[in-house]
């Protein structure tokens, strides 16, 4: 390394006036940075975080606590340019999921208290997509999984944060005190009016009226998020040592990062604008380029990366012929589905973000992007290519990338090296790898059945199906070099 910047944590005032629901990595590397950063400027205190772990183990929450709550973000411009920032706006870390010996809430009243404190003014979330419980394709509360169920059933023992938001809304309702406000992070479409949603309809199965109050006082601003942020590997930790960083808590992540939030706070909010994020009366624009454009082509890169046996974002994109598929996505597809602002240069910004995907400081797997594509696609591809088809355009990388996640749910690459399939529908999708087979056409439209992933309109369009059908042979007889070659040939 020859240029490090090292920034030491602004002092602790030990205040909290934010509480974070899901502990991880890019709450760490993100919103929490974002409020260091603040705190430093503006020495006000009052914004001191919360953070509780919901899923996971208890590990990093005793972790931090052991590390008085001081942690590291190495941000990378690139290889040689890096600066280390020491946080410290996490003033306490609590637990609230499973322990090894399958026991529930160990921080959880904990928890509770803290979310009915006077003082707490805004929960943020970064739950991931699955989190919510919503069906990917209709967006209505999933009441029969198991969790909701359990949180419907005992709401004041809650395992999901809907559950906690209820039962700690309903109890700061009971006190007489107003609700706070519910920024979500995570990577969805209308993501505030989708929590709005999830949050009112658990609500409404015990208490109507606590669900109408629900809907009526409680703020759910949407939020845009943009950070790159790897899960840590051992080349990660060896490269901080080297730098004089010991810390096992630390996370990596790229030197860019975004923030757009719609401006509703009504018990107040730190005064983020002055670090650069942007406060807007409609993120919905934003969220939506993002979604199509960086999200969807991360996704493009993880199914048909990983079913070549190819390791990273940067390995992938070092391939022309992936660098290719990227733009054409990128520019053909996504970009005339978008409604910007006046004035938004959209190939600036695919351009910006192939150089992003370019970072060769960061090892973001293509695995750890493919988790969880049922939740995923639909408003990374799926929305995006029903509207492209209805305007009469087409969508054959996206046909491509759903062929490669459909191949990818076998549970192995196309060199037959086994992997894990990370889903909720995993189980789902065995089941119909094993009622078909090498059966590619019926394989695939039973795929596209798949309502809760799939818009039915969609699946309906001959046309896209008879594609994704081509792609999927294509890919699986052929290999990912014909595949790819076969965009600019005629069919």
């Amino acid at each position: 390394m020859n240029d490090v910047i090292r920034l030491p944590a602004a002092t602790s005032t030990g205040r909290i006036g934010i509480v974070h629901l899901g502990l991880g990595a890019f709450h760490r590397a993100h919103q929490a940075v974002y409020l260091e950063r603040y705190r430093q400027r503006s020495g006000d205190g009052a914004w001191g975080v919360s953070s509780a772990n919901l899923r996971g183990g208890v590990a990093l929450v005793d972790a931090l606590r052991d590390a008085d709550y001081h942690y590291h973000v190495a941000e990378y411009a690139d290889r040689d340019h890096v600066t280390l920032r020491e946080i410290g706006v996490i003033e306490e870390t609590l637990f609230s999921g499973r322990d090894a010996g399958g026991q529930w809430g160990r921080d959880l009243d904990a928890l509770l208290a803290r979310l009915v404190s006077r003082e707490t003014r805004l929960v943020t979330l970064t739950v991931t997509e699955k989190g919510y419980f919503l069906s990917p394709a209709e967006g209505s509360l999933l009441r029969d999984d198991p969790l909701i169920a359990h949180d419907i059933e005992h709401p004041q023992a809650p395992r999901t944060a809907l559950g906690i938001l209820v039962e700690a809304l309903a109890r700061r309702r009971e006190a007489g005190l107003p609700p706070f406000t519910v920024l979500s992070c995570d990577n969805m479409p209308d993501n505030g009016k989708r929590t709005r949603t999830a949050v009112v309809e658990l609500a409404a199965c015990g208490n109507t009226e606590l669900a109408a109050w629900i809907e009526r006082e409680v703020a759910f601003p949407c939020s845009m998020v943009d950070r790159i942020v790897p899960a840590m590997t051992a080349a990660d930790f060896a490269r901080l040592t080297e730098l004089g960083i010991d810390d096992p808590n630390a996370v990596v992540g790229e030197a860019f990062s975004q923030w757009v939030v719609e401006d509703d706070f009504p018990l107040g909010r730190p005064a983020w604008e002055d670090e650069g994020v942007e406060m807007v009366a409609d993120v919905a624009p934003f969220e939506t380029m993002k979604l199509r454009m960086l999200n969807g082509s991360h996704s493009l890169l993880a199914y048909l990366g990983a079913l070549d046996d190819i390791e990273t974002v940067f390995d992938a994109v070092s391939r022309d012929d992936l660098m290719a598929l990227l733009h054409r996505y990128m520019l053909r597809e996504a970009a005339p589905t978008l409604a910007m602002p006046a004035g938004t240069d959209l190939e600036g910004y695919a351009e910006q973000l192939l150089y992003r995907f370019a970072n060769d400081s960061l090892r973001h797997r293509l695995h750890q992007i493919a988790m969880d594509g049922s939740q995923k696609l639909p408003q990374r591809w799926l929305h995006g290519a029903l509207a492209r088809l209805e305007a009469g355009g087409d969508v054959p990388c996206i046909a491509l990338g759903l062929a490669a996640w459909i191949r990818y749910t076998a549970g192995s690459d196309l060199h037959g090296n086994a992997h894990a399939v990370d889903d909720p529908m995993a189980g789902t999708f065995a089941l119909l790898h094993e009622a078909h087979g090498e059966d590619h056409e019926n394989l695939v439209l039973a795929f596209l059945e798949l309502d809760a992933v799939v818009p039915p309109a969609l699946a309906e369009h001959s046309g896209f199906a008879a594609e994704v059908v081509s792609a999927y042979r294509c890919l699986t007889t052929l290999g990912l070099d014909a595949a790819l070659a076969r965009l600019d040939t005629p069919t």
